[in-house]
């Protein structure tokens, strides 16, 4: 205590203090290390007021807190000035600048201008870059303006959102830079306020141009492409800066959700142009022309779905839009495509436009339930096919009256020999024709099954409707070589047994 009591009444404190000043003055490292000494000055200060000596401590605590305060101002308006430099597309932030920062941070409503200073700065040089990369390019016009590709619509909006991405991070990594030094609490929400402000500037151009794109209606597909992007964009920026950048990220979303509503508006367009006039089914039974080309449209978006970016449950949520969308208007179009066609003609026609709907979707994801569903549709369909192939089959093998009769006689009719047409030389003779089916089964086979896409299915239907045939017989066999039934010789009118009709025809 001596000691400073000592120093206290010496002159050495006047001329610490003036060197301050000077250093101050001469150059920004001693600068900051007189700042720091006067700082610990003030602070050691406050020991004499714990002693006799207290009229001296506050002296000096005044003139230490007036140097401070004027330190203070002279450094914050040298930093604001620094600041309002920084308005090149890209800036160096200086160690000393870094450091001015950490000086002020002591001074929250200094601290506070300065990085306001900061951003308008740096919200001014964005801007500028920004309408300079769309209509200047780069230094020796590489990159080429991002305008020159406002043809191509997916590129154009691409190379604007991937320019603010780009920059985005770059302000926050200035940010940082500038503030690495300073250890106050909030430091992360004070970037991502400023990085707010500096984003903010290019909204407007930005939403301009992305409208002019998207309400031209480049497409269903197009539009579709341009939403997943915006999406992408969306959720890349803001896991860079959060939620900072709230009105850039809003201006991306609001895009992103028109895009969504026009390529929604177009499907829709196309669906209803389809019920508008729905063509007839053509001479081969398979999917219309409309239904192609609807097709295609669904397979393009499905696979700009596939190879998108954005979150798998966004994806997800889309596709099962888009399906409805399409699918639903779809099926009802050739359902009333096909309503005045006859019975096998509207099941082949049913069950090629359904496998071509199947094997669309089965290339792509989340598609499990609409294939589920398909494959019912298809299967109901082929049960009317196979039914219409076995009936094709008996009648013309000469077994169609004989099994309707067989399955129609009731016991007080009295034995089935004794009915019209079922005397054991009708069954001969249907018996001859239906040997002539077993030499050539395929000779017997309805002109529909060749129209079908599918060579599985065709197999199905065939193999199914043998099956149904097979039966039939069985019941003829069995009424035949019943006693009750009185016919003389039974194995002489059916000399082969189901199980032999079977082998012939599998």
């Amino acid at each position: 205590m001596t000691n400073l009591q000592t120093l206290l009444r010496s002159p050495i404190l006047n001329v610490f203090m003036s060197n301050c000043v000077k250093d101050i003055l001469r150059c920004q490292f001693d600068f900051f290390k007189a700042l720091g000494r006067v700082k610990q000055i003030h602070d050691d200060v406050k020991i004499l007021l714990r002693t006799n000596q207290q009229r001296a401590g506050l002296e000096i605590m005044e003139q230490m807190a007036l140097l401070q305060e004027t330190s203070y101002e002279r450094l914050y308006r040298w930093t604001q000035n620094e600041c309002r430099t920084l308005t090149q597309e890209s800036c160096d932030i200086s160690p000393v600048l870094a450091q001015a920062m950490e000086a002020l941070q002591d001074r929250p409503v200094l601290y506070k201008y300065t990085l306001d200073e900061f951003g308008t700065a740096r919200r001014s040089a964005v801007v500028r870059g920004f309408i300079d990369a769309l209509t200047r390019g780069g230094l020796g016009g590489t990159p080429r303006p991002i305008e020159m590709h406002s043809h191509d619509p997916l590129r154009y909006v691409g190379d604007m959102l991937a320019w603010l991405h780009q920059a985005t991070a770059s302000e926050k990594e200035h940010l940082e830079a500038i503030l690495k030094l300073v250890t106050i609490e909030g430091v992360e929400e004070n970037i991502q306020e400023v990085v707010g402000h500096i984003t903010e500037g290019v909204c407007r151009p930005l939403k301009v141009r992305i409208e002019q794109v998207i309400v031209a209606e480049p497409g269903a597909v197009l539009l579709y492409k341009i939403s997943n992007l915006l999406k992408f964009y969306h959720h890349t920026i803001s896991a860079i800066v959060g939620n900072s950048a709230a009105t850039l990220l809003t201006t991306i979303e609001e895009m992103h959700l028109l895009s969504k509503k026009i390529f929604f508006n177009s499907l829709s367009l196309h669906a209803s142009k389809l019920m508008d006039k729905v063509e007839l089914p053509p001479p081969d039974l398979g999917p219309s022309s409309a239904l192609n080309q609807t097709l295609n449209l669904l397979r393009e978006v499905l696979a700009s779905h596939d190879s998108s970016v954005v979150p798998l449950d966004a994806r997800q949520a889309d596709f099962v839009q888009v399906l409805s969308c399409v699918l639903d208007p779809l099926l009802q179009m050739c359902t009333m495509s096909a309503s005045n066609l006859g019975t096998a003609d509207m099941a082949t026609f049913m069950v090629n436009s359904l496998y071509m709907m199947k094997t669309t979707l089965a290339l792509f994801e989340f598609t499990d339930k609409r294939l589920e569903m398909l494959q019912f549709q298809i299967e109901a369909h082929l049960d009317t096919l196979i039914n219409e192939q076995a009936s094709y089959v008996l009648t013309r093998a000469g077994l169609s009256y004989i099994y309707n009769s067989v399955q129609q006689h009731k016991p007080e009719q009295g034995p089935l020999s004794n009915l019209p047409s079922l005397d054991s030389m009708s069954l001969k003779v249907a018996m001859a024709q239906f040997d002539r089916y077993l030499s050539a089964p395929d000779s017997l086979l309805m002109s529909q099954l060749n129209f079908l896409l599918s060579a599985t299915v065709k197999e199905q239907i065939i193999k199914q409707s043998t099956e149904l045939v097979c039966r039939a017989y069985s019941e003829i066999y069995a009424a035949v070589m019943d006693p009750s039934n009185k016919y003389k010789d039974p194995e002489t009118i059916l000399h082969r047994s189901p199980h032999q009709v079977q082998a012939l025809l599998s």
